[in-house]
């Protein structure tokens, strides 16, 4: 039920980044479309212009930085699923999600159980310690 349950959450929100990337690059087009028509009122507009411009330019960057963010979330997708064994083509990102989840779920398991046994071991250690003085008192 959680792997189906994230993997849902997963696909949501791979879906809203997209539309959301989607959604600013055509804000900022309209923003040019805006500055182009503003620079045509002369001087009267010439303050907005210039404000118009400087935050286009830093929306501009920003949106490149999250796109090549964006990106890098797909090519270290890709990475992770060779690392399971995977063809990255034939298994889509949000599966990829699903098993790093599986494979952090298993890991931590592994780690406690060993971190058990080694608890396990030194009891037994120490309870043997103890019973060998007991035996040599005797």
């Amino acid at each position: 039920m959680l792997q189906f349950d994230c993997l849902s959450l997963i696909q949501i929100q791979l879906k809203s980044l997209v539309e959301e990337m989607k959604d600013i690059t055509e804000a900022l087009e309209m923003l040019e479309q805006e500055l182009t028509a503003s620079k045509r009122d002369g001087p009267v507009s010439e303050v907005f212009c210039n404000t118009l411009k400087d935050f286009i330019s830093i929306a501009e960057a920003e949106t490149k930085n999250a796109s090549i963010l964006y990106s890098d979330v797909g090519e270290n997708a890709d990475a992770l699923s060779y690392y399971f064994g995977e063809d990255p083509k034939c298994y889509p990102f949000e599966q990829v999600a699903v098993t790093l989840l599986k494979f952090i779920r298993l890991f931590k398991r592994a780690h406690e159980e060993n971190i058990k046994e080694v608890e396990l071991e030194k009891k037994i250690a120490e309870m043997k310690k103890v019973k060998g003085v007991g035996l040599k008192g005797k």
